[in-house]
């Protein structure tokens, strides 16, 4: 089958999970066909394709895919009712719909293909299609149009930062597939909303209304630091039992970098203290908790979260009363990249929470406060206290100096 040039480098890409976010008539269909018919070529293959819903995969690919079978003289026997055709070689290619995950259990894949798969349950790919390709080493084809920073899809298009041995991604505008004219994608400009018409034709993935941490770029500000000196950690934390949260950063000069996250469900100060030493026997810790831990106690015996952390050894650094939100907001952005693109907070890829939170983390609608329904707020609150702390950004005050009660002499 002809290809386009970016058509092309993704069907030579030898990875063994590809994701592909491409803009409006790039051609994904096109190459969802010749990616099915290159991995039945061999016999007795089980590969299949996966839609949304099983009437989406009936009419985007049944037609074409049977054609161009029946062209190439390859199909034995085609099955209309199931969507499924058997090649002269013996393997089986077949059109299924995630609408009813349940129904796709139990068998085992050579390769899948999930179109359109930002509309897709992430359950239907992590507790179902997943474990199909487990024992026959199968790969897996992501194709479709971005839906958005919080879609898990924004999550597949990353997994190259975390696995780059095995999964690869690749991003493609409507112009890049080279199958609609110039004055037609102008003709949509004029119609569509900007952030519109950046998802569907030029594959971005937008952002939440109402970003709290909107300096927060994944591609710039996630990093993997080799090697780290952890003879020294700075631990931002904020008391809470379920979960007790704390970002675990290094400091070189004017830079932080968040090299863990600890998440403990049910649990309390000591215990979280105890993690941190487990995790970092040697290390000397500064600790930068939640102000109300100096009065909050969530251990037996009326010892206050600050007393705790004191007689573990850390030492403990926190301002007598809450900084305001938008102060610790500000810290943070600007720590993420300043007025001048310079950045100086990283966070490693194993983070997973933290860069949850800082990409996610959104303002109750109408509101200046961080919307706490969603969970992120306890980490994002251990961030903001050290960060703040260790990079203050406030007006500053002019210098008062006390005066006496008294009188001038003549």
């Amino acid at each position: 089958m002809p290809l386009s040039k970016p058509q092309e480098t993704i069907a030579l890409d030898s990875h063994r999970f590809i994701c592909v976010v491409a803009g409006r008539r790039f051609g994904k269909t096109h190459l969802s066909i010749r990616q099915l018919c290159y991995h039945a070529k061999e016999p007795d293959r089980n590969v299949w394709y996966v839609a949304p819903t099983y009437k989406q995969a009936k009419q985007i690919v049944w037609r074409k895919l049977k054609h161009k079978l029946q062209d190439l003289k390859w199909a034995k026997k085609v099955n209309e009712s199931e969507l499924s055709i058997e090649l002269k070689n013996g393997s089986l290619i077949s059109l299924k719909g995630a609408d009813n995950a349940d129904s796709l259990r139990g068998v085992g894949l050579d390769y899948l293909i999930l179109d359109e798969f930002a509309d897709i349950d992430p359950e239907a790919w992590y507790e179902v299609l997943r474990p199909t390709l487990a024992d026959k080493q199968g790969g897996a084809l992501f194709i479709g149009t971005p839906k958005g920073i919080g879609n898990w899809a924004h999550d597949i298009y990353n997994m190259p930062t975390e696995n780059p041995e095995q999964w690869a991604s690749y991003q493609y505008t409507t112009i890049d597939g080279g199958n609609v004219k110039p004055e037609e994608i102008e003709a949509a400009k004029r119609d569509l909303d900007v952030r519109t018409f950046r998802q569907e034709f030029l594959a971005t993935f937008e952002t939440y209304a109402g970003r709290i941490y909107y300096s927060f770029d994944r591609k710039q500000n996630v990093l993997t630091v080799e090697p780290i000196d952890t003879s020294v950690i700075y631990v931002g934390m904020d008391f809470n039992i379920d979960p007790m949260s704390a970002v675990v950063a290094v400091r070189l000069k004017d830079t932080l970098y968040v090299i863990d996250e600890i998440r403990m469900f049910s649990s309390n100060t000591q215990e979280l203290v105890d993690e941190i030493k487990a995790r970092y026997p040697t290390s000397k810790v500064w600790v930068y908790p939640d102000p109300a831990g100096s009065a909050r106690k969530t251990a037996a015996g009326g010892v206050t979260d600050h007393a705790i952390l004191q007689n573990a050894g850390f030492v403990l650094k926190s301002p007598r009363a809450h900084t305001p939100v938008r102060d610790r907001i500000n810290a943070v952005n600007s720590r993420l990249c300043d007025s001048t693109g310079v950045r100086h907070l990283y966070v490693a890829p194993k983070c997973k929470y933290t860069i949850e939170g800082l990409e996610r983390q959104t303002y109750k609608e109408g509101t200046s406060q961080p919307d706490k329904e969603s969970g992120y707020d306890h980490m994002m609150d251990a961030l903001g206290y050290m960060v703040d702390y260790l990079f203050p950004v406030r007006k500053e005050q002019p210098e008062y100096t006390p005066q006496r009660w008294g009188h001038k002499l003549a």
